[in-house]
């Protein structure tokens, strides 16, 4: 098979999501199938397609995000290219932390793109996406005092990234001083690279308009949230559907669960029960909203990488 990943490697990737898919699917009969059902139908088709919708509002808004880190850091990818090999990233969203989107480096490596500049455009990544939903969370923080402390957690951690990104001299002291004579100081090295790269991308004025865009992708979910849940005629404010979708992905984000699987569906469906809605309501509102958010960006990445690795010679996108 011509393409970016041979035949076997694509083979391996759709069977590590497909297990993943099992698992959730498993877990869905077993939590009650016949209520997510119901809850499709309350819903309807056009309640199904503009969550759908908004869901692409979100990944357009990210992907336009990573454009601007990969230009700022002085790689032009056309759009068209940028855009499949971005999407494709997608298809290892249930990866820890999302790390299995670093597939984007290799994708990008016949384009001149160094794989530091990727690692780097990732981290900006979830920088932004974290202090994005930490924004988010704020907004309902005072329905559910007891989130302060995770929110307080996530401060701690966005502040020291930030103080240590925006110190280039005490970074270009060390990554141009440390011997290399070690595996353990050449990966030293290599993330002191990352860093300094990651640093072009925190200009003030780049930082916030990213941020403008981060947030805003993240409330269009957050919104689509609202809106399943009033077409399930579950009247909820939308401060605290907004809460309870960026709380519950904050939790996610930190457990550094495949996609933090498990966990936001715990949070979400314990705050939906907390406020009053039935078990099985607040069952079908979290898996529906986990189908059209995590796995419908799955099953496009899953495309686009297989559109990729087939149609696409390795230096033409």
């Amino acid at each position: 098979m011509s393409g970016f990943l041979t035949e076997k490697h694509l083979r391996a990737l759709i069977i590590s999501v497909l297990l993943a898919v099992i698992g959730y699917f498993a877990f869905v009969l077993l939590s009650g199938w016949q209520d997510v059902l119901n809850a499709i139908v309350r819903i309807g088709f056009t309640g199904i397609i503009i969550a759908l919708f908004l869901s692409l509002v979100n990944y357009g808004l990210r992907f336009v995000r990573w454009q601007m880190y990969l230009n700022t850091m002085g790689h032009h990818i056309p759009f068209s290219g940028s855009l499949k090999i971005y999407l494709s990233g997608f298809a290892l969203t249930t990866t820890p932390g999302k790390a299995g989107e670093a597939l984007r480096g290799v994708l990008l490596k016949p384009l001149g793109v160094p794989w530091k500049v990727c690692f780097a455009a990732l981290l900006s990544e979830r920088l932004s996406d974290l202090l994005a939903i930490v924004l988010l969370t704020l907004l309902g923080l005072s329905i559910f005092p007891n989130a302060r402390w995770l929110v307080l957690v996530s401060c701690v951690v966005i502040t020291l990234v930030l103080l240590i990104l925006f110190n280039k001299r005490l970074l270009e002291h060390y990554h141009n001083n440390i011997n290399e004579n070690t595996r353990i100081k050449r990966m030293i090295k290599n993330i002191l690279g990352i860093l300094l790269e990651a640093r072009r991308c925190q200009t003030p004025r780049l930082f916030i308009i990213t941020l403008l865009l981060s947030v805003i992708a993240w409330g269009a979910e957050a919104y689509a949230f609202y809106l399943m849940l009033g077409f399930m005629d579950l009247k909820f404010t939308v401060t605290f559907a907004v809460f309870v979708y960026a709380f519950a992905t904050l939790a996610g984000s930190l457990s550094f669960l495949p996609g933090g699987l498990g966990g936001i569906e715990a949070v979400m469906f314990g705050l939906l029960v907390w406020k009053g809605a039935s078990h099985a309501d607040a069952t079908a509102a979290t898996v529906l909203l986990r189908l059209v958010t995590l796995w419908f960006a799955v099953f496009i990445g899953l495309g686009v990488l297989a559109h990729l690795s087939i149609k696409m010679p390795q230096k033409n996108v």
